[in-house]
């Protein structure tokens, strides 16, 4: 991976450096993870004419969670607590001779921003924008590859928890079961805190697990999603407890199932990502459900699980091949509950079968 590492840095080497700027200081988690194969707390990357250099707070601890940095890097830990790496890193650009730095700015807080100009005056500041987001939204063999395991360890810990009873237990203890289940199973983690939500409360998006028991005839939706080596699944499935569904869960699983694959069915490289967002939401849209619909369809997934594209309807850009999103439309009626199915899948042309679906447990509306 070192030589992957290392593709990375050159290719944002080519973009700064064609805009003007000598050196860049990388300070979000997730870009620093993606350039070095690791992410300790609060470290950034300094890539500069000399040399790229790691700098930390503390020795990275080489946890699966934070990752292995690439060997190639030379490693600054900190002298003493209170220091800031991102000021010591534009130190070191100044001590290499750079005469200007580039920064995400929509990372660095203003007092943060003020302290890189006042360590090293003279160093120009410029703004690197999004740009190792946009190298970080087509993945390569290896990422898809971690994706597909997170994936699979998300289906293995949600059919898991299908097969033990259910009625009676709270939403809170089925959440932490399914987080445990997802450990076990070799998640670095939980992708992001998972929901789940039985009765009423059924169909709302990133709805926070509460005290309430699962009862007989209950809608139970649950989203969880697996961290491994970094990239971060999602699954999401609604489900009816202990009884044949009524007509009208019946009516609205069917519903949001539609309106689920027509957003499938649309992911083709060339899409925009607003005909992604149409083509689902226009099928709730013609049942009537206009109001209290997502601001997006699906998005992203990689390193954070909330990334670009954004599937939504004001979203410019259009679909590559190997880009991993989500797609996952939700109803949900106050006071009675509601339905979301949510997939990963990784965007294919046609001629390789289509887009490839990571999330594989059924989306049949199985009565638990």
């Amino acid at each position: 991976m070192a030589e992957v590492y290392g593709a990375r840095r050159e290719r944002l080497k080519e973009q700064y450096t064609a805009g003007g700027s000598a050196a860049a200081v990388i300070s979000r988690p997730a870009n620093v993870r993606y350039l070095t194969g690791a992410a300790p707390p609060s470290a950034v990357l300094l890539l500069a004419p000399g040399e790229d250099v790691l700098v930390c707070e503390h020795p990275p601890t080489g946890e699966a969670a934070e990752g292995r940095p690439d060997e190639a890097l030379r490693l600054h830990v900190l002298r003493g607590p209170g220091g800031d790496p991102a000021v010591a890193a534009a130190d070191l650009a100044r001590g290499q001779g750079a005469e200007s730095l580039a920064v995400e700015e929509h990372h660095l807080t203003v007092a943060r921003h003020r302290a890189l100009g006042s360590v090293a005056p003279r160093l120009r500041l410029e703004n690197l924008g999004c740009a190792v987001e946009q190298l970080r939204l087509i993945k390569d063999d290896e990422e898809i590859s971690c994706l597909r395991i997170a994936s699979e360890i998300g289906d293995q810990a949600l059919g898991e928890l299908l097969e033990s009873i259910l009625v009676g237990r709270t939403e809170r203890h089925l959440a932490l079961e399914l987080e445990r289940r997802l450990v076990d199973h070799g998640a670095d983690g939980p992708a992001f805190p998972t929901s789940v939500a039985t009765g009423p409360h059924a169909g709302r998006r990133r709805h926070r697990p509460t005290d309430r028991r699962v009862e007989e005839g209950d809608f139970l939706s649950v989203c969880l999603g697996a961290a491994y080596r970094g990239y971060r699944s999602e699954i999401g499935r609604t489900f009816v407890i202990g009884t044949t569904p009524a007509d009208w869960q019946i009516e609205l699983y069917d519903l949001v199932f539609a309106a689920q694959r027509a957003g499938r069915e649309a992911l083709a490289p060339g899409v925009a990502y607003r005909d992604v967002d149409r083509a689902a939401r226009q099928v709730l849209d013609s049942a009537g459900h206009t109001e209290g619909l997502d601001e997006a369809i699906g998005h992203g997934v990689g390193l954070e699980i909330d990334e670009d594209p954004q599937l939504a309807p004001s979203a410019m850009g259009k679909l590559d091949a190997c880009v991993p999103v989500t797609v996952e439309p939700g109803v949900h009626l106050p006071g009675r509950g509601g339905v979301r199915i949510d997939d990963t899948l990784v965007v294919r042309p046609e001629a390789d079968g289509g887009p490839e679906l990571l999330t594989i447990t059924t989306k049949e509306l199985l009565a638990l």
